[in-house]
């Protein structure tokens, strides 16, 4: 089966763009080969064992599988992660939130260890495939990056992505519907909690639907801020003065999210849009 032939066969799930991307990472990721290779026909030359397992991943495409839970890896910030149905599979936006923060806090690290001869301290809430907190602990130098999960399975693919990457990490077990006051812990808290109402999800796509965990997702339709709520007040008093506080948000809530941040009294509360205009990221400085 030819290139063409592949891509068709997505032509009902897909349109043709993404197909198209699709059977090409496919063909790069597992099998190594190049646009040049495609173009020259090389995928009708797979031995036979090739094109039997190719087979394999195109039936679980058809499937509306995801392809990054197909191959078991994900691209983000220019690093491939290992990701399974265990994990919410890592997104561009989240990858613009790591490049916020980072711009944001680098500096302000390198200083904090210069001048205060002290640790910057992140944590990054809910972790999922570790996807920031990795991304973090490897782009600002001299951060300690803390990272909690609820779920174990989350924690051990979070955990085996620190270490292939090669980052310093410390993962946790924790609830972010429980978590306990504590004082000036945090230089940066962070969190990409799920926020899709389950009112939403008749607009949502099959594949993620059927394959990316629910818990992960969604929230009661009448509580959208049931995570942001909690960890907001858990921020109040567990970041240093000055700390900062990042989410990743379902631009529907974005007014609401802002005034609660106010009213609690965090200063700089900041809307920023992602690269589509949306509203998807909320920042917001402790005095």
């Amino acid at each position: 089966m030819n290139y063409e032939q592949l891509c068709q066969r997505l032509s009902s799930i897909y349109d043709t763009g993404e197909a198209k991307a699709i059977v090409r990472w496919v063909l790069d990721v597992r099998f190594g080969l190049s646009m040049t290779d495609i173009y020259c026909g090389k995928v009708t030359q797979l031995s036979p064992n090739d094109q039997a397992e190719l087979e394999q991943i195109m039936q679980k495409l058809e499937k509306s599988e995801p392809v990054q839970y197909v191959l078991g890896v994900a691209d983000f910030c220019g690093r491939q992660f290992h990701v399974a149905p265990g994990v919410l599979i890592p997104r561009p936006e989240t990858a613009e939130l790591c490049q916020i923060i980072g711009e944001e806090v680098r500096g302000i690290s390198e200083n904090c260890q210069r001048e205060e001869n002290r640790h910057y301290t992140i944590l990054d809430v809910g972790t999922g495939s570790g996807c920031i907190a990795v991304t973090l602990s490897l782009d600002i130098p001299k951060a300690w990056v803390t990272a909690w999960d609820i779920s174990d399975d989350a924690l051990a693919i979070a955990k085996g992505n620190a270490v292939s990457l090669g980052a310093d990490v410390r993962f946790e077990h924790c609830d972010a519907l429980a978590l306990n006051s504590e004082a000036s812990r945090w230089d940066v808290i962070v969190s990409n909690p799920p926020y899709i109402c389950q009112k939403e999800a008749n607009e949502m796509e099959a594949n993620v639907l059927r394959y990316e965990p629910d818990m992960a997702l969604f929230v009661p339709d009448d509580d959208p801020l049931l995570f942001y709520r909690h960890i907001m007040n858990y921020a109040v008093s567990a970041l240093r003065p000055d700390g900062r506080l990042y989410f990743e948000i379902n631009p529907l809530y974005a007014d609401s999210i802002v005034n609660n941040l106010q009213q609690l009294g965090f200063v700089d509360v900041t809307s920023v849009n992602d690269q589509y205009g949306k509203a998807r990221f909320i920042k917001a400085s402790k005095k």
